[in-house]
């Protein structure tokens, strides 16, 4: 494994640290002992400057080199929350919070980040500054955003921001990577039926909500169908349905919940306001009221083109020019380091997490085999990017 010797020395202490997280998982912005143990590590390790508390609960360290003349800097950031799942994995270091376990990797994204840490605050060999960035609420919680929103770039101003995330299915020790739309915006909706409920025995007498539901299901799914161009990509999925409380009474109202994700801004101008338009036309034709309440949560994450080129050199420095793709196929899943690439150029690169189970699957586990992988295209990015003084 291509790795400096630092690394092979710290890697034990680098997966204890992961499973130290993953023993004690926690959720969205409530990351008191998670936020705690990464900067008491960080401090551990020598960085300049560890600030707690920004967006809540994030974490920010900052590394100056033994040189300043470039006067740059540039951002590593990593999340750091669990989700609400039972772990069924069976690990020596599994979960011991019931309905919470690390089913996504932020674990061991978190201890990769560390282990940069530790090599850049020891060897300090680059130009400029780094600021390593420790995101709580990545699921479903826009952290990211919150830290924005409690001045993270205002006050550590970077030149560019790159994070990385494990990839199941990937060999481990090979990195993906592609410029453009690479994960797709998450919009939440919730639609409101109401009719005039009434005996089952007597539909007449009402205005069933039901049939309204039935055929507004149908319609939206017209969106992606017939409303969006073929080559562009749009997901509309009804995920939840609550109305009624008994076998002979028609309801008086039904409430539904949903997502939409898109890759492009413009496919989901137009979903959002199809959806809109259905809801209302499609209740109105059965002489019910229909009401869409429309939330966008995370934009889509694009991958700036030169720094996704930065991103790819620096990984073909540890892996090898074979192992990193710069073809990776995009995915409708979200994520919000999108808030950061909206904000300042940059890139977010797949490590390999070998043949695990999938992500947010009860079964899933980090591979402490990928930590030596991750905490070397970090140095090597900070290398390359921020470049000793001569």
């Amino acid at each position: 494994m291509p790795v400096e010797n630092w690394i092979a020395d710290r890697i034990g202490e680098l997966i204890e640290f992961r499973h130290d997280l993953h023993r004690h998982p926690e959720l969205l912005y409530d990351l008191p002992r998670t936020a705690a143990r990464v900067a008491e590590a960080l401090r551990a390790a020598g960085v300049d400057e560890v600030h707690e508390g920004i967006g809540q609960t994030g974490v920010v360290a900052v590394i100056r080199g033994r040189t300043n003349v470039s006067g740059r800097a540039i951002g590593l950031r990593s999340d750091m929350d669990a989700l609400p799942i039972v772990e069924a994995t069976g690990k020596d270091w599994t979960s011991q919070v019931p309905g919470k376990m690390h089913a996504c990797g932020h674990d061991g994204h978190a201890a990769m980040l560390l282990g940069a840490a530790i090599g850049l605050a020891e060897s300090r060999n680059f130009d400029g500054t780094v600021v390593l960035i420790f995101q709580p609420a990545e699921e479903g919680g826009a952290g990211a955003r919150a830290m924005i929103e409690d001045g993270l770039f205002r006050r550590f101003p970077v030149d560019e921001v790159y994070g990385m995330h494990n990839r199941p299915g990937m060999a481990v020790g090979e990195f993906t990577i592609a410029p453009g739309p690479i994960m797709g915006s998450i919009d939440m909706f919730e639609i409101e039926i109401e009719g005039v409920g009434g005996h089952a025995a007597m539909p007449d007498r009402t205005t069933d909500p039901m049939p309204v539901v039935a055929a507004l299901i149908q319609a939206a799914q017209t969106i992606a169908a017939r409303n969006v161009d073929p080559l562009d990509a749009v997901v509309v999925s009804i995920t939840t349905i609550h109305g009624g409380d008994a076998f002979n009474v028609i309801p008086q109202s039904i409430r539904m919940t949903g997502t939409v994700r898109t890759l492009r801004e413009e496919v989901r101008d137009l979903a959002q306001a199809r959806l809109g338009r259905i809801t209302a036309g499609i209740a109105d034709a059965y002489g019910a009221t229909g009401r869409l309440s429309y939330s966008r949560n995370y934009p889509v994450t694009v991958n700036h083109e030169a720094e996704t080129e930065y991103a790819a050199l620096a990984a073909e420095a540890v892996a090898g020019p074979g192992r990193v793709s710069r073809d990776m196929p995009p995915t409708m899943g979200g994520e919000d380091f999108s808030f950061m690439l909206n904000e300042v150029p940059g890139a977010m690169i797949n490590i390999g997490n070998g043949d695990s189970a999938g992500l947010h699957h009860p079964a899933y586990d980090f591979n402490d085999e990928a930590i030596g992988w991750g905490v070397s295209y970090w140095t090597a990015l900070v290398r390359a990017r921020l470049p000793a003084a001569q």
